[in-house]
């Protein structure tokens, strides 16, 4: 396992981390949850994201069950935590505004049975509350010792701007981290958001680095009725004969290497200095063992120009990308 800093950060994760979106404390039952994460560890992941709205709590949980083990030790782990969605009926439980931040922190290190979380992600964008008061409130936590680095998720590129501007208006912490959606198909941040994160020390944590499986191959024959890929919209959308066909092309690839389609996916990803780590999910330890072995593979300037041609995607903002708490989804 090879591993990045975090933007100019000192922090430095792992190139393959794991997340526990739509699987820890949800459809995965727990003893496979915990086997997952011991096979990350055993392969020198050392990052594992998760998020305050993640089975409403349940990951957290979860991780925090695992962490039980004396043979694992909290410091040599970074783990991160998000908050903006509502974590119930209450008018306050939810966004970015310093009463939710304050209450949604002790939820979180509750549930996780820790005294910090090292990274904590603004879970979107909150169009309802001050900027500046948000930013104020996550350099409180710093100071206060319960987050060490903080960071964004799905955020624009005027937004992280203003972020960074205010941060340094009142000699605040400014965000180290952004967490995109990013893969081969879905490139919109290489547009604006990626160059100006990078002008000011900001990494990136990307999510769905496999488009939610469909970057494996697996389901070039279709999604099995009943599974619970079949209840995925973003699959059942992206499920076109094209993708299809590309990801054929780009299975012939992998022959040539000698490695898995998920390998040559998350290794296109890394190809970007940019980004600090590719965060997979895992269903089966089997699923982490395979993919961990992309932080290994170096792709070629004759590959990536190969794999360029087969994508014919030019980075563009995708029609349904609507940076809107009223339209967006819980991820």
């Amino acid at each position: 396992m090879k591993y990045r800093k975090v933007g100019k950060s000192g922090l430095k994760i792992s190139e393959i981390s794991l997340g526990s979106w739509l699987t820890y404390g949800g459809t995965v039952e727990d003893e496979t949850a915990k086997k997952c994460i011991a096979e990350a560890i055993e392969n020198g992941i050392n990052f594992i994201d998760s998020a305050e709205i993640y089975a409403k709590g349940g990951a957290e949980r979860v991780i925090a069950d695992f962490l039980k083990d004396e043979t694992v030790n909290r410091k040599d782990l970074v783990i991160s935590s998000k908050l903006f969605w509502p974590m119930s009926e209450d008018i306050n439980d939810w966004g970015l505004g310093r009463k939710n931040v304050m209450n949604a922190i002790e939820g979180t290190l509750e549930r996780l049975n820790t005294d910090y979380v090292d990274i904590y992600y603004c879970h979107r964008y909150d169009y309802l509350t001050p900027l500046k008061e948000t930013v104020q409130v996550m350099d409180d936590l710093i100071r206060s010792g319960k987050v060490h680095y903080w960071g964004t998720s799905v955020w624009t590129a005027a937004q992280l701007e203003r972020a960074v501007a205010i941060a340094k208006e009142f000699h605040t912490h400014k965000p180290t981290v952004e967490q995109p959606l990013y893969n081969m198909f879905v490139r919109h941040i290489e547009m604006e958001i990626m160059p100006v994160a990078k002008t000011h020390g900001i990494g990136f944590t990307v999510w769905s680095p496999l488009a939610q499986g469909l970057l494996t191959g697996k389901y070039n024959e279709g999604i099995p009725e009943g599974s619970r890929a079949s209840k995925s919209e973003f699959l059942k959308k992206n499920l076109t004969d094209e993708n299809i066909a590309k990801i054929k092309k780009l299975v012939e690839i992998t022959k040539s290497l000698d490695i898995s389609m998920s390998q040559l996916a998350l290794a296109w990803i890394l190809r970007r200095s940019e980004i600090s780590c590719a965060i997979i999910g895992a269903t089966k330890p089997e699923h982490v063992t395979e993919n961990v072995k992309a932080s290994d593979v170096v792709l070629s300037k004759d590959i990536l120009l190969q794999i360029d041609q087969v994508l014919d995607n030019e980075p563009e903002w995708p029609l349904t990308y609507k940076p809107n708490l009223y339209t967006d989804k819980m991820r």
